[in-house]
């Protein structure tokens, strides 16, 4: 079940010429020898630098009920300490009611607040977190970044699916790239791999491997009725099937039969998140009502929540937000303390907070929320209004840093970080905003395409034609100007009067952008 095997020392100098980590290792988990691209340092270090942006993009840390989140971190624990490879492994419980759990390589594992309310007893809490451990311990995820490596020359990741609280969209810089690594959809190989070794932990750690069985053909049930919240979750990366169904009763007629199922200590334990469903129930109408533009019904599902469940921030953030687009300001303002005062490690209390601090016109406020949402996870959002703050400040250069660092993101706060970067540095850097390409035409004269993938129209292009030296210099030769508007993601071609000698001649010519003005 391993996608090297028997194939590490063919592998391995295939790779040889173009990557320098690879190298033979034996799975600590199937005993075989497999090509490793990721050391086992990348590996814990991966981890490390993407566990709090993931759980951030997801939720934040569910805290309502520190005893839960401590159950379940017993649980993970009892299961790391009889698994086949020893890593600092560390269990919490996000805040989403999305049925969900993923784990990072070096043994970062995470399971949502919405699958514990789909689990039955301790025993299928124990087949969850032992998939998991697996595919940390058997390098699963470092594997999905190794068939990056193979294809690309880079450490990539693969893609990540949505969440009824994901703000990937959002994150910037290292923490998209993260993103991408919590959902990867695992071979079938890795999943039935996964099962196998995941109800051998079971076992050693005395629960029933019968209730892996019971909770795959639940899955498989959910997912053959097209259950939505399930299809944005789990089964996006942990597809169920019949094939893992058999399998894993055939596992467990291996294993032997007995051990705990731990019903009565697990219902005891989610006790209070069943009787706070309702509550988030209401939370997600409530942000569904305010994506709507129905404020007043947003309010009052937030005011509902918290009448049932005061201990949860994302109840007063949501009264916050509701108050804030209905034009109430201050009381927005105490909605946001109070949820801070509930939960200050979780990154969008503070982007919520600053931005309207900003709006108040309390700038060093605003900047410290700013700032200290980006610490927990950078976004375009809080880049782009500290950008503005840097702009109000007569920072310019500051204020490009946090535009450029928001201008990758695809989100609207992405797309205004774009026209405030072509605003601000167009006259100055008019090359970075603006591309041009040499041709030749039928009749032999050296042609120019200019193209402007910038968010803005411009005019007055000036643009300079020099042949290339053998040193990589550029001697200029003349200069061009196009007075008609480019529109924003549009193209022209201009003919020059420059006659070349044959078409390979073009090898010897290069442009350059000397100026361009914003189109008005």
């Amino acid at each position: 079940m391993n996608i090297f095997k028997g194939g590490c020392r063919a592998g391995a100098a295939l790779l040889a010429t173009t990557l320098f980590l690879a190298g033979c290792a034996t799975n600590p988990v199937t005993g075989q020898s497999e090509l490793a691209l990721v050391s086992e340092r990348s590996e814990l270090q991966i981890g490390e630098r993407q566990y709090q942006p993931n759980r951030q993009m997801q939720g934040g840390d569910y805290r309502v009920d520190p005893k839960l989140v401590g159950y379940v971190r017993s649980v993970g624990e009892k299961l790391a300490a009889v698994s086949d490879r020893k890593l600092p492994y560390e269990f919490v419980v996000v805040n989403d009611g999305t049925p969900n759990a993923w784990a990072l390589p070096g043994g970062k594992i995470a399971i949502n607040r919405g699958l514990l309310l789909e689990l039955d007893n301790e025993a299928e809490l124990a087949s969850v977190l032992g998939h998991e451990i697996v595919h940390a311990a058997a390098r699963h995820g470092a594997k999905g970044i190794e068939r990056g490596m193979v294809l690309q020359g880079v450490l990539v990741a693969a893609g990540a699916a949505a969440s009824e609280t994901d703000y990937a969209q959002l994150a910037v810089g290292a923490a998209a790239v993260g993103a991408n690594l919590i959902n990867q959809r695992y071979s079938r190989d890795a999943e039935l791999e996964a099962d196998h070794y995941g109800m051998t932990y079971m076992a050693r750690a005395g629960y029933d491997p019968m209730a892996a069985v019971k909770l795959q053909e639940t899955f498989v049930r959910l997912s053959e009725g097209k259950q939505e919240n399930w299809l944005a979750g789990l089964f996006a990366s942990h597809p169920p099937s019949a094939e893992r169904v058999e399998r894993n009763r055939q596992r467990a007629r291996e294993l032997g039969g007995g051990g705990e199922l731990g019903r009565e200590q697990y219902q005891s334990a989610i006790a209070g998140l069943k009787a706070s469903a309702p509550a988030y129930k209401a939370y997600q109408e409530g942000r569904v009502a305010l994506q709507k533009k129905r404020y007043p019904e947003a309010l009052k599902l937030a005011d509902s929540a918290i009448d049932m469940e005061p201990r949860e921030a994302l109840f007063h953030s949501l009264r916050g937000d509701a108050l804030q687009q209905k034009g109430e300001l201050r009381p927005a303002l105490d909605a946001y303390d109070r949820a801070l005062a509930l939960d200050d490690r979780f990154f969008r209390h503070y982007l919520q907070r600053g931005a309207l601090k900003a709006r108040l016109e309390d700038q060093a406020g605003a900047r410290r929320d700013l700032q200290q949402s980006v610490a927990l996870l950078p976004t375009a959002d809080a880049h782009y209004l500290l950008g503005r703050l840097a702009l109000q400040a007569g920072q310019r250069k500051n204020a490009l840093e946090h535009f450029r660092t928001a201008s990758d993101s695809p989100a609207d706060s992405g797309l205004a970080a774009k026209v405030a970067l072509v605003e601000l540095d167009l006259a100055e850097h008019p090359q970075r905003y603006l591309n041009s390409r040499l041709s030749v035409d039928s009749e032999g004269y050296l042609t120019v395409r200019l193209e402007n993938p910038s968010p803005l129209p411009v005019n007055s292009v000036q643009l300079q034609l020099g042949r290339l030296t053998a040193g990589g210099g550029f001697q200029p030769q003349a200069v061009f100007r196009s007075r008609a508007i480019l529109a924003a993601g549009e193209w022209q071609v201009l003919r020059t009067d420059i006659r070349l000698a044959n078409r390979a001649e073009l090898r010897e010519w290069g442009s350059r952008i000397l100026g361009a003005e914003i189109a008005r």
